[in-house]
C-alpha cells in the first residue's frame, strides 16, 4: 500500500471518528489489531458495542464506497470482532457492525454512517 493511500485512510478514519462522536458514540479503539486482523474503529453507542469499518475514497460516488465492504471483508471483520469481545470478556454485550463511507470530493468531505450495515458473518 502506498504512503498516499495510508494517509488517505488515516484521514478518513479521523473524519469518521469525529462524525461518530457528533452522533454520541464513544470511541474505544482506533485501528484495533490482533492476530486475526484489524478493525478501524470500535465504539459504544449507548449500550451497544459497535465495530466500524471505514472506507475512504476520493472522487467516487458514495454508493461505490459503501459497496467496498464485500462478503470477504465482512467475514474478516466478524472474526476480529468476536476475538475482541472474547478477549475483553464482552460476549454478553449487544454488538453491531457499522460502515462509515467517507468521500472526499473537491475539498468537501461527505461522511455517511450506515448503522447495522451487515450481520455477523462466519462462513
Amino acid at each position: 500500500m502506498t504512503k498516499e493511500r495510508i494517509s488517505l485512510g488515516k484521514y478518513g478514519e479521523f473524519l469518521a471518528a469525529e462524525r461518530l462522536k457528533d452522533f454520541g458514540y464513544k470511541i474505544l479503539e482506533n485501528n484495533y489489531k490482533c492476530k486475526l486482523g484489524e478493525i478501524d474503529l470500535i465504539a459504544k453507542d449507548n449500550d451497544v458495542l459497535v465495530f466500524v469499518e471505514v472506507k475512504t475514497r476520493r472522487n467516487m460516488p458514495l454508493g461505490q464506497v459503501k459497496d467496498a465492504v464485500n462478503s470477504r471483508k465482512q467475514r474478516q471483520i466478524s472474526k476480529v470482532a468476536l476475538y475482541y469481545m472474547q478477549s475483553m470478556h464482552l460476549t454478553a454485550v449487544k454488538a453491531r457492525f457499522d460502515v462509515a463511507a467517507v468521500t472526499l470530493v473537491d475539498g468537501k468531505n461527505d461522511i455517511e454512517v450506515i448503522k447495522n450495515a451487515f450481520e455477523l458473518a462466519y462462513t
